[in-house]
């Protein structure tokens, strides 16, 4: 994942002859381990959208050792964010290159996640959601999702195909290529199927189980397949 460089953003600056400016996307990670490491596979094996701009991404908050409930990964993306308007102003980009901040957080029976949620709205910060936690979108990529986890987090874990003794077991919180690699499309299609089973007037903070990281790879990365 792209490191902060020291001294002027390499997007401040015009883009080389011959090259393509990309927008940059600025993403506070709750998990330390698990959410960068998918992170990571995006950025070295996603298909990027036709006819899109491309995106150069980074985790903001990689090297933290605190800081990383939900409201507080949303207090930190307010601050970053407006930095990166006023560079973004100053450097008058177009509004398709405009830089985005967004934080990746689940449930996880947190305090103040619904608090974190409408302060990320009314900030502009994008939130990619798992309800009660990301490894609901990692078992999408393997089955449907149905019924509910009661938020304990185990419950959705524990269903990941991965078999005792193998190398994938013995680092449950890495996500390694092969267990995502060619299925995004279906966790796409498992996961709207999941979250379309709870009715309109549910918010999503009370949808169990829900995630919409699907959403957040079209949206923000500007990734089709992987």
């Amino acid at each position: 994942m792209g490191r902060a460089q020291k001294g002027r953003d390499s997007w401040e600056r015009p883009a080389r002859r011959g090259g393509q400016r990309k927008r940059q996307v600025f993403i506070f990670t709750e998990g330390k381990v698990t959410e960068p490491s998918y992170l990571d596979i995006l950025k070295d094996q996603g298909v990027p959208l036709a006819d899109e701009v491309p995106v150069e991404m980074h985790i903001a908050n990689r090297r933290a050792d605190s800081g990383r409930k939900p409201l507080d990964l949303v207090e930190q993306a307010i601050r970053l964010k407006r930095e990166e308007d006023r560079k973004a102003k100053r450097a008058k980009l177009e509004e398709k290159y405009l830089p985005q901040v967004w934080c990746l957080f689940d449930h996880d029976n947190y305090a103040y996640v619904r608090d974190a949620l409408k302060q990320a709205e009314d900030a502009g910060i994008g939130v990619a959601f798992s309800h009660p936690c990301f490894e609901v979108w990692r078992l999408a990529h393997y089955k449907p999702v149905s019924g509910s986890f009661a938020g304990v987090c185990d419950g959705a874990a524990g269903r990941l195909p991965f078999q005792r003794g193998s190398q994938d077991a013995k680092t449950p919180k890495v996500v390694l290529p092969h267990q995502i690699l060619g299925r995004y499309k279906t966790a796409r299609k498992n996961a709207e199927r999941m979250n379309g089973q709870h009715p309109a007037h549910v918010g999503k903070c009370d949808r169990d189980p829900y995630t919409d990281v699907h959403e957040f790879v079209r949206k923000a990365l500007h990734i089709d397949s992987y």
